[in-house]
């Protein structure tokens, strides 16, 4: 083993090996993978890999290697992937990492490393993910990470550090991760945070944050999970927590919150899990799922909370008091309580009058709301509000960004799926909703969503589509017994459909449309299995004369690349999104893995066969199923190339899609990802 001068790959990966690397193992200098994650081995990193130039990806982690990190490791010019994590690595990280300028991820977590992190991390300008969890570091975070503007994971619990969070980490607009959990970090709450707009988890459990929490928070609009837990924050928690509609879970026990809970809080109709234990908080919890399903644990040590809670005390009804004052104040100023009766009376009257006609939806709108079915705007307006209860959340079937969705029983027996927009009526919900009502009246695809109608009203607007039965094809995949349904053949079509509606948006009409935001959360299923686009809330029509450049739109994980340095949209921007949904369709889970690491390395790609990465909850395809979805694997390859230029048009595939297949070259079990990720590129 220790004359391998031409060694370029070395894949052990899970298994059950022991003992020591060879210590020659990049003597020949074009070592450009190592995987032995997952194993047995000790010892120290052999020295040959200290100056190994050639190295492109280093998978070590989940070992008992040991070693200086000062020592060990040099500069890479060609690293890309740096996997680390549990061993028993010591000492302090240099500068060098700073210098690895085509670093995407760095991983030491769950070791010793000791010592400050260099500010030259900052250099490493490539960086996507960074893990520094579960060591020994301390001192304060440098500020020269708001560099990293690739960033979208940083963890850096279970450590040390201290000082507060850098005003520059609200720079990293891409972070959708954030954990910087068990350590002494303290100050306000780091509001700055505000500016990372695609943040969705955030944890900042034990530390040593006070203060108030701001009412910043509530513009932190897609966070999910959120532990500010075990720290010294007080006050009284601000109402614009409300308006997280995305949020899942929301855990801020031990600290010194006082007051009631926001009946903001009424609107958080995705949230599952609550621990607000320990606090001086009291008053009725809100009336939504989470609150009243919590345990015990979850709501004690409080000053008097109670509610809906088999847990807690029923409020306590109102009550008339002093009955026998009253009655003489009554006695004594008859008259006088008389008259504020009638000023009262006329007041009420006055305020009726007003608000029947604030509750009147606008004429403009309800003349064309409905037109299609020759219903009164007006009455239909209420109808909704009636059947929805003022669209009480045991109605609701999905929170957006820009909305919530309810599932409606009109007195036709028909069922329509009513998007009722987030109230604070910020401008990009107006121009969400300006987007659906002025592009899909103008569109007929059956695998677009059908709008029946809208309403703009003064406390609220709407919008009243056909009710998709099976609901969306991210939640199905995330289903087992849901995905274990949506068979071969039904994948295969969902496709299709996908692929000739876009084509039919960026082809056939004029001009041409962009949804934006494909992904598999906007696809909807009927009940046959037919795929809708749905959510047209970000779509934008091109100017075929000029330029067109807009601010960034759409979901993380589908949206091109080149969406991180320009603002310039075209057609390829939502190719690349169809062949995430394509891959995502017959893999049954997000590919970001493994476009990552086919756009990094493409050699990592040369063994792996297509068979492997297919959900694996359903039996292989056969036949000429079989060749449909290696068809669908290549094209969706070619959509989520990095140059758009080379990716195809959604005309030529939606046509390949349809084109009959011939039999395949290789047997199915046989074909490899490398091959089909090699295809001849497409260029239009």
């Amino acid at each position: 083993m220790n004359n391998l001068t031409n060694l370029e790959e070395l894949l052990l990966s899970n298994n059950f090996l022991y003992g020591y690397l060879p210590e020659n193992i990049c003597l020949g200098g074009r070592l450009k993978k190592i995987a032995v994650s997952y194993n047995h081995f000790t010892g120290s990193i052999p020295k040959s890999m200290r100056n190994c130039n050639s190295v492109v990806r280093v998978l070590l982690g989940v070992n008992e290697f040991t070693g200086n990190m000062s020592e060990d490791f040099g500069i890479y010019p060609n690293l890309v992937y740096m996997e680390l994590g549990n061993n028993k690595f010591f000492g302090k990280l240099t500068r060098n990492w700073g210098h690895c300028q085509k670093l995407t991820m760095l991983n030491i977590s769950n070791n010793k490393v000791s010592g400050m992190l260099p500010p030259e991390l900052g250099k490493a300008t490539q960086l996507q993910k960074l893990d520094l969890s579960s060591n020994l570091l301390v001192g304060k975070i440098p500020k020269e990470l708001g560099q990293l503007r690739l960033l979208y994971i940083l963890k850096l619990n279970n450590n040390t550090l201290s000082g507060n969070v850098p005003a520059q980490i609200g720079m990293l607009f891409d972070l959708q991760q954030l954990d910087l959990a068990d350590n002494k970090l303290g100050g306000p709450f780091p509001k700055h945070l505000e500016r990372c707009a695609n943040l969705e988890n955030l944890n900042l459990r034990s530390n040593r944050f006070n203060g108030a929490v701001p009412f910043q928070i509530g513009n932190f609009h897609s966070l999910r999970n959120v532990d500010l837990s075990r720290n010294m924050l007080i006050g009284e928690l601000p109402p614009e927590l409300g308006n997280l509609f995305l949020l899942e879970t929301l855990n801020l026990t031990h600290n010194n919150f006082i007051g009631s809970i926001p009946a903001s809080f009424q609107k958080l109709v995705s949230l599952t899990s609550v621990d607000v234990s320990y606090n001086q908080l009291e008053g009725p919890l809100p009336h939504i799922k989470a609150f009243i399903e919590a345990p015990l644990e979850a709501l004690e040590d409080n000053k008097g909370l109670c509610g809906n809670n088999t847990s807690l005390k029923p409020c306590p009804t109102p009550k008339d008091k002093n009955r026998n004052q009253a009655v003489i104040a009554i006695v004594v100023s008859i008259s006088s309580i008389l008259f504020l009766l009638f000023i009262i009376v006329g007041i009420v009257f006055i305020c009726k009058r007003r608000v029947r006609n604030m509750d009147e939806p606008r004429e403009i709108q309800t003349e064309a709301f409905f037109a299609a079915w020759n219903h009164d705007g007006k009455k239909v307006h209420e109808e909704i509000v009636e059947a929805t209860e003022n669209f009480d959340s045991k109605y609701c079937i999905g929170v957006g960004g820009n909305g919530s969705v309810y599932k409606t029983l009109l007195s036709t027996g028909q069922l329509v799926a009513v998007k009722k927009f987030h109230e604070n009526d910020g401008i990009d919900h107006q121009q969400a909703f300006k987007s659906e009502t002025s592009i899909l009246p103008k569109v007929r695809h059956r695998n677009i969503i059908k709008l029946f109608g809208f309403c703009s009203h003064t406390r609220y607007s709407f919008l009243v589509y056909e009710f998709m039965e099976l609901g969306s094809l991210v939640k199905i995949l995330s289903d087992n017994e849901k995905a274990t349904e949506l068979e071969w053949f039904k994948r295969v079509n969902i496709v299709k459909g996908l692929a000739k509606a876009t084509s039919y948006l960026h082809h056939e009409c004029f001009p041409a449309i962009v949804h934006r935001d494909i992904s598999s959360k906007n696809v909807l299923l009927d009940d046959e299995c037919e795929a809708h686009i749905s959510d047209f809330g970000s779509a934008t029509t091109l100017d075929p004369v000029s330029s067109n450049w807009t601010p960034f739109a759409g979901t993380l994980g589908y949206s091109a690349p080149e969406l991180a340095y320009t603002m310039e949209v075209n057609e390829k921007i939502d190719v690349y999104s169809f062949g995430v949904v394509a891959l995502e369709s017959i893999m049954g889970e997000h590919p970001g893995d493994l476009i990552s690491s086919l756009l990094s390395s493409p050699l990592h790609a040369v063994d792996v066969l297509l068979k492997d990465v297919l959900d694996q909850r359903l039996s292989p395809p056969k036949q000429q199923i079989a060749d449909q979805v290696v068809s669908i694997a290549e094209i969706a390859f070619a959509c989520v190339r990095q140059s758009p230029q080379s990716r195809p048009t959604m005309k030529q595939v939606s046509q390949k899609l349809l084109t009959p297949l011939q039999s395949l070259s290789v047997p199915f079990h046989m074909v490899t990802i490398k091959q089909l990720f090699d295809s001849p590129t497409w260029t239009s």
